[in-house]
């Protein structure tokens, strides 16, 4: 079953990778990046066919292999997810945009395999709930602001990265919606943070830095996710020395491969990149 897990694991890391690709192909062609437009587009709508593919293929993952596991083969997306981009440009990915996406895929597992996992039922009340939603898009707005002002790579990195935030969140409330006790208006929150963070997070491939946009998004989602966790829902967090080193050394490698990625991935053609 483990194998089996890993496989499943792997295959919907690819058709994950395989759908964002598409996604910030179309974004980064146009210069109307919105949803309304970009939803009536066949190759952008088969990227988010492919993605939820991949999510559907990793929760079945999770029936069959710990979590321990399939985060881990999740992180994969990353390293498919550059050579997919490539090839619909027509070029081949730059040996330095592998290694650094291999850098922060190592981080990332390094910071998944530190966090403890929680086997309690996660709760969340109103005023928590609330709390969520306003950090989160406090946070989402902020990092909005600056990248307004913010050279093409950094500006693709903050805008990921708000919508990483905003994923966090609706990962969070998804928590406690499968797994715990919540409040009926719980269902109608979860959509909105996820829909402003799909919006966002196509702003961000629209700039064109497609590998930073996805590391950024691939860092700050399950982050965000974690401390959410930690601070509303009272999962644990790595306690002792060399867990604390571990995520410290992890987080330090991420950050690195983050920036090495952004002075490696070329700029993805675009007609109006200013404009964004």
């Amino acid at each position: 079953m483990t194998v089996l897990a890993a496989g499943l694991a792997l295959l919907g890391s690819l058709f994950f990778a395989l759908g964002a690709a598409l996604q910030q192909f179309e974004a980064a062609s146009t210069s109307r990046a919105g949803l309304g437009y970009l939803v009536r587009r066949p190759r952008w709508l088969l990227g988010g066919l492919s993605i939820a593919g991949g999510t559907a293929l990793h929760i079945v993952a999770l029936k069959y292999g710990p979590l321990t596991l399939v985060q881990p083969m999740g992180v994969a997306s990353l390293l498919f997810a550059l050579p997919c981009a490539a090839a619909l440009r027509r070029r081949r990915p730059r040996p330095g945009e592998l290694a650094s996406a291999a850098v922060i895929a190592i981080g990332l597992i390094g910071l998944v395999l530190v966090v403890p996992e929680h086997s309690g039922n996660p709760h969340l009340s109103t005023g928590e709930a609330v709390v969520l939603l306003a950090g989160a898009a406090t946070a989402a707005l902020a990092l909005w602001t600056l990248a307004r002002r913010a050279s093409p790579a950094a500006r693709a990195c903050l805008l990921a990265t708000g919508a990483g935030v905003l994923y966090g969140a609706t990962a969070t409330l998804t928590r406690v919606l499968v797994d715990g006790d919540w409040e009926p208006w719980f269902l109608f929150a979860v959509p909105m943070p996820a829909v402003i963070a799909l919006a966002l997070l196509q702003r961000a491939y629209a700039v064109g830095h497609f590998g930073v946009a996805f590391a950024a998004l691939q860092v700050a989602d399950p982050l965000t996710a974690v401390a959410f966790g930690a601070l509303l829902l009272g999962e644990p967090l790595p306690t002792g020395a060399a867990s604390t080193l571990t995520a410290l050394a992890a987080a330090a490698l991420t950050a690195a491969g983050t920036v090495a990625l952004a002075r490696t991935t070329p700029m993805s053609p675009s007609p109006d990149v200013t404009a964004r």
